[in-house]
């Protein structure tokens, strides 16, 4: 089972790698029609500056991300894309059948062989009311654990139930995070792990050691392999940078203050943000980030710079020395940027920038 994933993650281990995720947000005024035609015209670009690969997230009953039916939109980007690999960044499993997930992405692995990536989480990407309906239970901490088994048995075709087309299919699993749970499940698995820094960075170090010192080779993977989200705004300039990540700033003060519209547009400067924020009235919920009230009030701006500590923003030289000290305090083979800025063109030179920056470093 997923011998491809041995081949395809060992290869690449000699040098940094970089690939990009898209939670497919709508911007300002934007219809979610409009969101899907740039999330294939964003692809497209990436696919011709060498990204290794493409994930879209699963998120629900957020309306100012078009990601929920996340299978739908990673068949409609295979369709409209060559060589990179598309996957989901990620499935969140316990919301699903595994034996659904089985046939989903059997399906397109049988359509769009060796391109397809199926990372797997355990957060519901959404409140808990909402993942109840989801689950069509009142019981949301189930096994996550022996939900991956069961997956892998309909791949594997060891389950007592056939899911076809999936078996015999060698698609390549990812573990996805945000805390040290994650971690030692990938490290036992023998599996690639990928950890989202790109909006809970709090327990990336531990997480990422605790990985790498216990990690056990399977026969899909010899050695640790990690995939790090981060943020990535970069420009021409360092000021022009900043200016285009005051974007990404609005983007997590509406999370953390619970207000769901799309991409807003720049501003002179992040100043200028805080002297108009609205203040948090209740906890929000984001992925597998859980707030309480009292972690929040007045404590708006902390929190939104600890959630984007991980950020590459500025020059391509700036950039290049902010990757480098990122790489003296945890180990990664491959980065997984997010780039939130609200210009079209903009958003795909900063990856293409990105891109350069990666093989200089």
């Amino acid at each position: 089972m997923m011998e491809e994933n041995k081949q395809d993650v060992n290869k690449t281990q000699a040098s940094l790698k970089v690939s990009m995720l898209n939670l497919v947000p709508l911007r300002a005024g934007q219809t979610y029609l409009d969101a899907y035609k740039d999330m294939i015209t964003l692809a497209q670009a990436v696919e011709s500056y060498g990204y290794e690969r493409y994930w879209i997230a699963e998120h629900h009953n957020m309306k100012s991300l078009g990601s929920s039916a996340t299978q739908l939109l990673i068949q409609h980007t295979l369709a409209n894309t060559k060589t990179i690999r598309v996957g989901s960044g990620g499935v969140m499993l316990p919301n699903q059948s595994p034996y659904l997930v089985a046939e989903q992405y059997g399906t397109l692995e049988t359509l769009y062989p060796n391109r397809l990536d199926l990372g797997l989480g355990r957060a519901p990407g959404t409140d808990q009311v909402t993942a109840r309906a989801l689950r069509r239970t009142n019981n949301l901490y189930t096994d996550f654990a022996e939900e991956l088994r069961e997956l892998k048995g309909y791949f594997d075709d060891t389950n007592g139930v056939h899911a076809y087309p999936a078996a015999g299919l060698q698609v390549p699993f990812y573990i996805l995070g945000s805390s040290t749970d994650s971690a030692y499940l990938a490290s036992e698995l023998g599996l690639p792990y990928s950890f989202a820094s790109h909006f809970a960075p709090a327990m990336m170090e531990e997480a990422v050691a605790i990985y790498r010192e216990r990690f056990k080779p399977s026969k899909v993977l010899s050695k640790p392999y990690v995939i790090l989200g981060l943020n990535a705004v970069l420009a021409d300039t360092d000021e022009e940078a900043k200016r285009l990540a005051t974007t990404q700033t609005q983007r997590f003060i509406d999370i953390i203050t619970g207000r769901n519209q799309g991409l807003q547009p720049p501003v002179e400067s992040e100043a200028e943000l805080w002297d108009n924020y609205v203040e948090a009235k209740r906890a929000p919920h984001f992925g597998p980030i859980s707030f309480r009230a009292e972690d929040i009030a007045f404590r708006e701006q902390a929190v939104v710079r600890q959630m984007t500590s991980v950020s590459l923003i500025g020059s391509p030289a700036t950039a290049a020395k902010q990757l480098q000290d990122l790489q003296k305090r945890v180990t990664f083979e491959e980065i997984m940027a997010q780039s939130l800025i609200y210009d079209q063109t903009a958003q795909a030179y900063s990856y293409k920038l990105l891109a350069d920056v990666v093989k200089t470093v």
